[in-house]
């Protein structure tokens, strides 16, 4: 049986995040992608330059289009935008019942803001008790929880358990930002807590990480995996994902990490 995820996000235009490296993450774990759009944005490896959220109507279609038709196993949420876009995709997700993996995109690795303020609370109450894991990065942890960022693994752990308790099955608080040798992240389910960790890699072309972790997390949940494998197994993908991406050649800013190292030559 082919293995299909489906992922609502916004559109980067330079190739390296949003909707693009889902689908590019899906394809490299042999998983079939399909694609709901919530909003378009003019983009490069220098930053966003402008932000048009599509209508709450055509999103919510999208979903039921696809839905209603294809045995999608598992969805992936990042760009939402805005409250009418949250909104839609929650009571579109009433009639289907599928594994979701929340990442709550706010700021973009140039620093743009891809989540309006407002927002924020609608994500907390309408997506975040939907998410079979929420995985969020060490400052939108902080927003969510409405903490200082986490300055170590036992802060991270704390606001696990707080974000835990909004009502996700799980949380994956990613340790990417922080200063330490290792990048570790923290995988907390009410019961145990998981760490996994690998090297840091200095690059410039991290455009995507968090984006790329979360699509492979929702393709492992596509395959079959239970989460504890299925974040394993994106966890090393994106470590040589980000290992090779120097190979590329891409923008004269923060270029996107290597989502198919394993078939483009060096």
């Amino acid at each position: 049986m082919t293995a299909i995820a489906l992922t609502i996000a916004g559109s980067d235009s330079g190739g390296g995040a949003g909707i693009q490296a889902d689908l590019k993450t899906f394809s490299a774990l042999g998983v079939y992608g399909t694609s709901v759009l919530t909003a378009i944005t003019a983009q490069n490896t220098r930053g966003v330059t402008a932000i048009e959220n599509l209508s709450a109507g055509i999103v919510r279609a999208q979903i039921d289009a696809v839905l209603s038709d294809i045995d999608v196993k598992a969805i992936k949420i990042g760009m939402v935008g805005v409250v009418e876009t949250i909104e839609a995709i929650a009571d579109a997700l009433e009639n289907w019942n599928r594994r979701v993996v929340l990442d709550p995109v706010m700021v973009a690795t140039s620093g743009d803001r891809l989540l309006q303020p407002e927002a924020i609370e609608a994500l907390r109450q309408l997506l975040l008790p939907r998410a079979v894991v929420l995985t969020p990065n060490l400052p939108e942890a902080a927003l969510l929880t409405g903490e200082p960022i986490a300055k170590d693994e036992a802060g991270m752990a704390r606001q696990a358990e707080k974000l835990l308790a909004l009502g996700a099955a799980a949380v994956l608080v990613k340790g990417g930002h922080a200063k330490s040798e290792m990048s570790t992240d923290l995988l907390f389910d009410g019961v145990t807590m998981q760490r996994f960790s690998s090297p840091r890699i200095i690059t410039k072309n991290d455009h995507g990480t968090g984006c790329t972790l979360a699509a492979a997390i929702a393709a492992g949940l596509a395959k079959g995996l239970d989460l504890g494998e299925a974040v394993t197994e994106a966890k090393d993908y994106l470590t040589a994902a980000i290992a090779a991406a120097e190979t590329l050649k891409v923008g004269q800013g923060r270029g996107p990490v290597h989502h198919f190292h394993r078939w483009w030559p060096a």
